[in-house]
């Protein structure tokens, strides 16, 4: 590439680095060592000793390592008490005609200029090799782990780029610096540094809307403090109607000042304009992602690869008379498929809805409770116990639901390893966006508005009623869930992630003998350049192999689990924003401390990956932009039907004093709304065990009660009111959804999703070839 074209299209990654999102440009550490063996080999198998070597075990396992030799594979054999470990040597020949393939395929040759296989690249070979190399009875080695013939499988950290890395980004005191995406990319491979990339990046962009949150938060605080509404409920001596048939008192208002305020906090004119915010930025942070990531892929090379021609060239690598895959579909299969996940979507709804029940036998319970602080306001324990209740079920649902969309991989066939990744991750995220979010769609959506009117309340089983919202709205009950679900997650899930491995780390240095010192000699290789032919004694590598032994175990899904974590975190974050103004800043702070833990877990904690390379993070980005457009559905409804915040401007400018224009100029346009939204019941319509509070004088006791809807005292109807303000929300969601598609669109059309100078870049780059490549013939 041009120094000019190479400096132009790294114009954006260096601002970046200024604002310490990245710690280096694209181009530095570019350049890859020479084909080389390693000093601690491609690839380490281990297996149990077996002393019988007429047992199937001990053939199998020797069988293929014969088929590995057949290949031309070095294979050197340690035994250490009673563990075998079997390293593992590619030919170079291997990686030559690997590079041959890449520079005649179709869509992989513009990462064929490359002068050099690195040490990823080799283990990305070895490592399909290996599980596609079979032994005589057709058993590969997957197969012959689960039959215990091996017991693992693992690919070497490098002791000098492992401490580079730690140093330089693996550390807590690093929270706070940028990230080495490159040198990443050249350990872990493209996928891993991807990964890495978009949760720096989103990070990042959820600065913005952390600090709006906070002022909008903020807003509520000051909001609530001289809101009228607030007044009217601390100061009120209304008597609301019970919250249950049997035993349950007739209780004040005023009792739920404390409730009041919190709902205020988040029931308010900010929350529009942060939910209108919250849509757009979702556009504006893919839009902005798909340029940043086209700069890093352009720099490395792997704008243009395809994963599934990758596949074939291996397979040629691995096997030159192999045959194809085949691709298949039946529309048999995929009708199965769809019942089975339809059926285990009913099933996740079930279970929300045994939530509910709870939270409504809980409520009845507390309500008739001695303790007075209980039987007053119970609903507030209801829904932290529901929110408890909730996190358990996500808890045990996620191995259920990991399960089933395995099982549904399987029955699928599909051709490769690229197609069934993305299969899984479909049909996985469905089932947890389900689990996660099925139970804050009721509180949204449903809660309270199904309840019916006293006389007539809805039950269940006939005997418990269904839950009632607060008079100033149901918005505190989806904020109180959101909370809990998020804050438990966030927090219990990282310390989950980054203590268990460090235990089980632990644990095997317990069970195992300590490791011997390596030998001068071995040291002063291990931490300078090697040179071709340079090998480890037999004791320095077993020392290597038996601490990389000791790490906890990773697998092709171990980054899909990060994905899923950081991305069902990113709906929480934009679905149900406008009842949760701060979740963008706990999003924020659960990130810097996520990409920290992660690396440590990585680098020191886990066994290397497997390095994959891709040119973006996949299916991943459907599904982001499938919850962008969600989140404009959800925010309208949840702002039109869920707040009360299109009540509030009925009143306003409708029903309240100011309707008229003929208020004293001190008048508050809001006066008095509270008693607007209660309808009134007679207290004979209650249950005879009904009870008064104690807050009630004795001989005061009223013959009415209030609840909130609007509805005639005669007949129970809907008032004129009524119908006003549900037309509005209407008009309102359908108002606020068109706004902010429109805007969504615009930002997507406006922001191209590949800078100028990485497509002038790349343009250069195969002109360059093409020239090159002319010449050759003319020659």
């Amino acid at each position: 590439m041009p120094l000019h074209n190479r400096e132009s299209s790294m114009s954006s990654i260096e601002m970046l680095e200024i604002l310490g999102v990245v710690k280096e440009n694209g181009n530095e550490q570019q350049s890859f060592p020479p084909v080389h063996t390693p000093l601690s080999y491609d690839y380490v198998l281990v297996a149990k000793t077996i002393n019988n070597q007429e047992r199937e075990t001990f053939r199998k396992q020797t069988e293929f390592i014969e088929e590995l030799k057949k290949k031309n594979f070095k294979v050197t054999k340690i035994i250490d008490d009673n563990l075998v470990f079997y390293g593992i040597q590619a030919p170079k020949e291997i990686f030559e005609k690997y590079r041959y393939l890449l520079k005649v395929s179709d869509a992989c040759n513009w990462s064929s200029d490359q002068s050099a296989v690195s040490l990823s690249t080799r283990i990305r070979i070895v490592h399909f090799i290996l599980g596609h190399t079979r032994i005589r009875s057709g058993e590969n080695l997957r197969e012959l782990i689960k039959m215990k013939v091996f017991e693992t499988k693992f690919c070497l950290h490098e002791k000098k780029k492992q401490r580079e890395l730690k140093a330089g980004w693996a550390r807590w005191t690093a929270c706070l610096q940028g990230q080495p995406i490159t040198a990443v990319r050249n350990y872990f491979g493209e996928k891993v540094a991807l990964y890495f990339l978009w949760l720096g990046w989103y990070t990042f962009l959820l600065v913005p809307p952390a600090i709006i949150g906070i002022i909008i938060f903020l807003y509520g605080i000051s909001y609530y403090k001289h809101s009228p509404l607030l007044n009217e409920v601390c100061n009120s001596n209304t008597t609301m109607c019970p919250l249950c048939d049997k035993g349950c008192e007739a209780w004040q208002l005023n009792e739920t000042c404390i409730y009041t305020k919190v709902t205020l906090l988040f029931d308010n004119e900010g929350t529009v304009f942060f939910a209108m915010f919250m849509a757009i930025w979702a556009t504006l942070f893919l839009e902005f992602w798909k340029r940043h990531r086209a700069t890093f892929v352009c720099e490395w090379k792997v704008s243009d690869w395809s994963e599934e021609e990758e596949e074939l060239i291996l397979e040629l690598v691995n096997d030159v008379n192999c045959e194809p895959k085949k691709f298949k579909h039946s529309y048999w299969t995929s009708s199965l498929i769809f019942i089975c996940v339809t059926i285990m979507i009913l099933v996740i709804i079930s279970l929300t809805s045994a939530v509910v029940v709870f939270r409504v036998i809980a409520a009845d319970f507390l309500a008739k409770y001695k303790w007075k602080s209980l039987s007053n306001h119970s609903n507030i324990p209801v829904m932290v116990l529901g929110g408890f209740l909730h996190y358990f079920i996500i808890t045990i649902m996620t191995r259920v639901n990991w399960i089933v969309a395995r099982k549904l991989c399987d029955m699928e066939e599909i051709r490769s390893f690229a197609s069934t990744e993305k299969s899984f991750t479909v049909k996985m995220f469905t089932f947890q966006f389900f689990t996660y979010f099925t139970s804050l769609f009721y509180a949204a959506f449903i809660l309270g508005r199904i309840n019916g009117r006293p006389g007539n309340y809805v039950k269940i089983a006939g005997r418990w009623r269904l839950e009632e919202c607060h008079p100033t709205g149901c918005l505190t009950d989806l904020f109180i869930q959101m909370t809990i679900i998020m804050v438990l997650k966030q927090t219990i899930s990282n310390v989950f992630e980054f203590t268990g491995p460090w235990l089980c780390r632990l644990w095997k240095r317990k069970r195992t003998q300590k490791l011997q010192r390596k030998c001068a000699h071995c040291y002063l290789k291990d931490d300078s350049d090697t040179k071709d032919g340079d090998e480890l004694c037999e004791n320095c590598k077993l020392r290597d192999w038996l601490s990389n032994y000791r790490l906890n175990d990773v697998d092709s899904f171990s980054l899909f689990r990060e994905f899923l974590e950081m991305v069902i975190q990113f709906s929480f974050t934009t679905l149900f924003v406008a009842a949760f103004p701060l979740a963008p800043l706990l999003a924020f702070i659960n990130n810097v401390i996520e990409i920290r833990l992660d690396a440590i877990k990585m680098v020191t904690l886990e066994r290397r990956m497997v390095p994959k390379k891709t040119n973006n993070i996949g299916v991943w980005l459907d599904i982001l932009e499938a919850i962008g457009v969600l989140a404009v559905i959800v925010n309208g409804l949840v702002i039109g039907v869920s707040s009360d915040f299109i009540p509030r401007l009925v009143y306003r400018y409708h029903y309240g004093p100011c309707a008229q224009g003929t208020a004293a100029p001190d008048t508050d346009c809001m006066a008095g709304y509270i008693n607007n939204t209660l309808s009134v019941a007679p207290m004979k319509y209650m249950n005879d065990s009904y009870k008064y509070s104690e807050n009630i004088p004795p001989g005061e006791e009223p013959l009415y009660c209030r609840y909130k809807d609007y509805r005639s005292q005669d007949d129970y109807s809907h008032t004129h009111q009524f119908w006003i303000i549900l037309a509005s929300r209407f008009a309102f969601v359908i108002l606020f959804e068109h706004v902010v598609v429109i805007c969504k669109f615009i930002a997507a059309w406006f922001i191209p999703s590949a800078p100028m100078e990485v497509k002038n870049s790349r343009l250069s780059d195969k002109l360059k070839r093409l020239k090159e490549e002319l010449q050759s013939f003319e020659a």
